[in-house]
């Protein structure tokens, strides 16, 4: 598998590199990122081959054909980390709601978010990498909430490996700044900044292009890597649940093989849609991957009229925080597979310039045959998540935006999958409020009366939270990020 630069090359990159290469260093020319340089469609009797198997296994198998550049051995000790959720036979359960609407459950790991299924083998590989190399590596993350705590979790004392993190301070729930801000590691740096996500991504960005940050760095014998979306070694995991999903369905005699499906994804960086994106490219029958977004909308303009437009938009906090993004940095990649580096780079040039772009019309409609979308308010995503648990289901309120979605009448005829991408306890004090009409609780509070109202326990993992000193108490404003980070390096 061979990947090159999304908006082409600047004389200063190699203009192809291996999956590996990528992975280690996922910023490219002209501040783009990596992405593959071509795919090519599973053969016609893959999904055949694989009905019955496990998740392991047939993770393997794409990840095999996909043909990167690590040892089928790192993959399977990678891949086995599975074993560690909740259910290691069926570590991505799928849920029936109703007839033809399926919920994909991919928060059984070990910090109750979506974002497991990635950073769990990504943690494993690229420590290896690093380990071959005999190098060590500062691994830069920004979270709006569940990419952190899976980072921390994945790297916690990996040899040569150091994690910084940002978080927006006041932009998470209390549970997962309590998942980053307890981790007592000494290679982990948790440090909360003074702004929103966006602004958390935009500084990990500017470190990763940073001349001068680069260059302490190689004075510290240190090299630099990134754990967020913007990594292909974090995408590369998110397309192997879309065919999980498919099969079991397929098992549970809901489809048969070659059946096209509905996806419903809820998305603020698209990463998730893009494994989706990826999957769809490689063959797996997909009729649409429907984006929910929340009011934070830009997503939703895009696809429906083509327009990217930031420019008069401010980032509203929402109830489902994670997806409370403006810049979601993976569209980049679905521009460049459809349209090209040289327009690419155009398009991004014109958002960083102007705040927004337009597609040409025959270049949306290229959009519209892959994608719908709509947008869910806080007021919809309550009346949604106690709709469903009055039906027996509980569930967070990223999920709950997809709800939306999935009833419109274009996608009745389908059987829709919803992707779930946090468990109940990351968003305790919300669909408390939704379930139980309690406004304000804290989020212990608010644990324990969700348990009650749902005879169910808190996970052990979230309720020792409460119990555990924190160990990151540092908020800084954004010009001194690079300052706490080189002063956790350098002690």
């Amino acid at each position: 598998m061979i990947f090159t630069e999304t908006r082409g090359n600047d004389g200063t990159r190699d203009a192809q590199i291996s999956f590996s290469g990528a992975l280690l260093s996922p910023i490219a020319s002209f501040g783009g990122i990596y992405s593959p340089k071509s795919l090519t469609p599973l053969p016609p009797d893959f999904l055949g081959q694989h009905i019955e198997s496990s998740y392991q296994a047939l993770s393997l198998a794409l990840l095999e054909y996909l043909d990167i550049d690590i040892e089928s051995s790192v993959l399977r000790s990678a891949l086995a980390l599975y074993d560690r959720f909740d259910d290691p036979a069926d570590p991505v359960p799928l849920a029936k709601i109703e007839d033809k609407l399926f919920v994909s459950e991919l928060y059984h790991g070990p910090t109750r978010a979506f974002k497991d299924m990635a950073l769990q083998p990504f943690g494993l590989i690229l420590s290896n990498l690093a380990q071959q190399r005999e190098r060590q590596y500062l691994i830069l993350t920004a979270t709006s909430g569940d990419t952190g705590p899976a980072a921390l979790e994945t790297f916690r004392d990996r040899p040569n490996i150091r994690v910084a993190c940002l978080y927006p301070a006041g932009g998470t729930s209390d549970v997962q700044r309590l998942q980053m801000v307890t981790e007592a590691a000494a290679n982990l740096k948790v440090i909360g900044i003074h702004g929103n996500f966006d602004d958390a991504q935009s500084a990990l960005k500017s470190l990763l292009a940073s001349p001068s940050f680069n260059q302490r760095l190689d004075e510290l014998d240190i090299s630099l890597s990134a754990a967020n979306s913007v990594n292909f070694g974090r995408i590369i995991f998110q397309m192997l649940y879309q065919f999980h999903s498919y099969l079991a369905l397929v098992r549970q005699q809901e489809i048969e093989l070659g059946d096209e499906v509905v996806l419903h994804i809820p998305s603020g960086n698209f990463g998730n849609a893009l494994g989706a994106y990826y999957a769809r490219r490689l063959g797996l029958p997909i009729a649409k991957i429907v984006i929910a977004s929340n009011a934070n909308n830009v997503l939703t303009e895009w696809i429906d009229s083509g327009r990217y437009d930031l420019s008069k938009r401010q980032l509203i906090a929402t109830t489902s925080p994670a997806m409370d993004i403006l810049k979601s940095s993976n569209v980049e990649r679905v521009l460049f597979d459809l349209f090209g580096a040289a327009r690419t780079r155009d398009l991004m040039r014109q958002l960083d310039d102007n705040g927004w772009y337009q597609l040409e019309a025959d270049e949306h409609d290229q959009i519209s045959e892959i994608f719908a979308a709509d947008f869910c308010s806080d007021e919809e995503s309550m009346h949604y998540i106690k709709q469903a648990f009055d039906a027996g289901y509980l569930m967070d309120p990223h999920t709950a935006t997809c709800f939306k979605s999935c009833r419109a009448p274009a996608f009745a005829d389908r059987v829709n999958i919803i992707y779930s991408t946090a468990e109940w306890t990351k968003f305790a004090p919300i669909i408390d409020q939704a379930i139980n009409g309690n406004r304000g609780q804290a989020d212990r509070s608010a644990l324990e009366a969700i348990a009650a109202s749902a005879n169910v326990e808190v996970p052990p993992m979230i309720a020792s939270l409460f119990e555990k000193p924190v160990a990151h108490p540092d908020v800084v404003a954004r010009q001194d990020i690079e300052a706490e980070i080189l002063k956790f390096l350098e002690t």
